[in-house]
């Protein structure tokens, strides 16, 4: 474990370079920095990337777990992908740990990132089966239906959900925080959550949504889970009340803004590219964002969210001087710049 935390550590540092170039073109205007800034930023999500990619290959290799079972299990869940959850998770960790954490507390989230990314598999694994989605193409690769068979493929995700519950127990840090940061977690994935917005989902097809149900919806099957992933790193830490309301907010807009981007991607995009099939939310159906208010109208809201997202860390940073600069800067560049990826 050790070494997977210095591998983090490693990962997650961010050079006060960063920090100069974020308040050159954010706070003093100058823009002939973007492009040395962009290209940092990657370079940093890259390395968190690789960092949760490395723990995630040495994870479900128990001998206990049926051969097949486990092939199935880590076939998705190495399949690829953004790995968002697990870093917002972190992320929020560190800042709300603060510039004075010298013993480097906040890696300790570290069983929790790895369990959002297992519990995010699932879904997808779910949400992809014939009496779901019915799709044959996740990241790029046969879905797990495809590439094992149904039966396996539901197993699957039973197992990563159930396991990531077990992962989540092995955090070394206060039981409170444990607590809270478990009960967040349970919430959004379950009936009042995830579960409860892929239910809606399946009620919708066929119907046209208003706007205040689409947003019910997504707020429950794809932005639970990545608010939850910002709260769960910020409650581990102990974070105060006004710091939680911030991060909320930050996880809210920035779950919002994935929807709308994928509901545009959905229509604009290159499966290719995207590594699943394009089309799917019209061939159903399905409302979404495009559909009721059109692409470009779609493409400024997702813009919108991200700003009130970005905004919302700018409150948290006035409110608690102590939070990690460097990192509060990572955690607004990644959401602005997540709603350029429909322009």
């Amino acid at each position: 474990m050790q070494k997977l935390h210095n591998l983090f550590l490693d990962s997650f540092h961010i050079p006060q370079e960063y920090a100069a170039l974020f308040e050159q073109v954010y706070l003093h205007n100058q823009q002939n920095k973007q492009e040395e800034l962009d290209t940092l930023h990657k370079k940093l999500m890259k390395q968190r990337i690789h960092a949760v990619e490395s723990t995630l290959e040495t994870i479900l290799l128990d001998s206990e777990i049926p051969p097949r079972l486990s092939d199935a299990m880590r076939y998705s869940l190495l399949a690829g992908g953004k790995r968002l959850r697990p870093i917002f998770c972190l992320s929020m960790a560190k800042l709300c740990a603060g510039i004075n954490d010298s013993k480097n507390t906040w890696v300790q989230a570290l069983p929790f990132a790895i369990a959002l990314e297992m519990i995010h598999t699932y879904s997808l694994i779910h949400d992809d089966l014939p009496a779901m989605d019915n799709d044959d193409l996740r990241r790029g690769k046969p879905t797990c239906h495809k590439a094992f068979d149904e039966a396996t493929a539901i197993l699957a995700g039973d197992g990563l959900l159930t396991d990531a519950f077990y992962f989540m127990t092995n955090c070394h840090l206060p039981a409170r925080n444990i607590l809270e940061s478990l009960q967040l977690i349970a919430k959004a994935v379950g009936s009042q959550g995830m579960v409860g917005g892929q239910m809606l989902d399946m009620e919708a097809e066929q119907r046209k949504l208003n706007l205040d149900e689409l947003c019910v919806l997504n707020a429950k099957k794809t932005g639970a889970l990545l608010q939850c992933a910002c709260l769960s790193g910020a409650s581990l830490m102990g974070a105060a009340n006004t710091a939680k309301e911030q991060i909320q907010k930050y996880g809210t807009n920035i779950g919002i803004a994935f929807q709308i981007i994928d509901d545009v991607l959905d229509i604009i995009g290159d499966s290719a590219l995207l590594g699943k099939n394009t089309g799917s939310d019209e061939a159903n159906q399905k409302s979404t964002w495009p559909s009721l208010m059109g692409i470009e109208e779609s493409k400024k809201k997702a813009l919108e969210y991200c700003n009130e997202a970005v905004n919302a860390l700018h409150d948290l940073a006035r409110a608690e001087p102590m939070a990690d600069k460097n990192e509060q800067y990572f955690l607004q560049k990644t959401a602005s710049d997540m709603a350029f990826r429909v322009y």
